[in-house]
């Protein structure tokens, strides 16, 4: 509940009630409450009533696969390219994906760099051979890791932490926030400094629901969705410079390695799998680095 866009939802929270005369109550829940990612989009979708907005980018990919690009390795390399995206042309064409989905986007928040934490000491491509990495189930993310010959395996964060410790894996993936928030550092001696992928997430209202609101409302989400993305990047800048500290304090071993060999190896894993439409994108945002 500490982390960024738990704060973000909050300032949405706030935003809402106190400019809508009463007119818009937003209830958050924290920690997955209401069930995974997966649950909350199709709940939306659905108009079920349980739930109205999420934060979600790439698991969108199962009903508009281009979405699916936010995950591609390597593809944004700095947060100034994921400026020139999000604000630009191609990122205009995400926000359509998700509206032709059924999710109108209020704003977005991007994550920091994903790295590699492991129970085994990696400093090149080669100490990946046969590597057990938990993965998300993202047939881009395993593409990548099986280039690197390692066995990613898919399964639910909330099974990771036991599974390091028990050594059913040996490495997992992540930004260094959930490094520090899930205490990854507990059973990971190393973090592998690979910055394999920088992606966002969208703050995402369904668009029956959003559509049912009257003129002065919509307004009202608007701008909220604007204030609590601008809050929680603040947040995110401050966080994962103490993340940073933090997990070095925590006694990890950080390893510096070659990018360029990760990065030659995961993209050359992942081009043979785009489609042309996930093509197209992929040297829309190249051309922005």
């Amino acid at each position: 509940e500490s982390d960024s866009w738990h704060q973000g939802a909050l300032k949405f929270k706030e935003y809402c009630e106190a400019n809508s005369n009463g007119t818009i109550e937003v209830d958050v829940f924290p920690n997955s409450q209401l069930g995974p990612e997966v649950d909350m989009i199709q709940g939306i979708l659905s108009d079920s009533g349980t739930v109205d907005i999420t934060f979600t980018g790439e698991s969108m990919q199962t009903y508009q696969p281009d979405l699916g690009m936010i995950g591609m390795p390597y593809l944004i390399q700095s947060d100034e390219q994921m400026e020139k995206v999000l604000t630009g042309e191609v990122g205009q064409e995400f926000e359509g994906l998700m509206e032709a989905c059924g999710m109108k986007c209020l704003g977005y928040f991007t994550r920091g760099p994903r790295y590699i934490t492991s129970t085994k000491k990696i400093t090149n491509v080669a100490d990946c051979n046969n590597l057990v990495i938990r993965t998300p189930q993202s047939a881009m993310t395993v593409a990548a890791f099986q280039a690197l010959g390692a066995k990613p395996t898919p399964m639910a964060l909330s099974e990771v932490f036991t599974s390091l410790q028990q050594g059913t894996i040996e490495a997992q993936e992540n930004p260094l926030a959930m490094i520090e928030t899930q205490s990854f550092y507990e059973v990971c001696p190393y973090l592998i400094l690979t910055a394999h992928l920088r992606a966002w997430v969208y703050i995402a209202m369904g668009l029956t629901q959003y559509n049912r609101l009257s003129d002065s409302q919509r307004a009202v989400v608007d701008a909220a969705g604007a204030e609590c993305q601008a809050h929680e990047h603040e947040l995110f800048l401050d966080n994962e410079e103490k993340y940073y500290n933090q997990l070095q304090e925590q006694g990890m071993e950080f390893i510096e390695v070659d990018t360029k060999e990760f990065a030659d190896a995961m993209v050359n894993g992942v081009l043979p799998i785009l489609t042309d439409s996930q093509k197209k994108i992929y040297d829309e945002i190249e051309a922005l680095a």
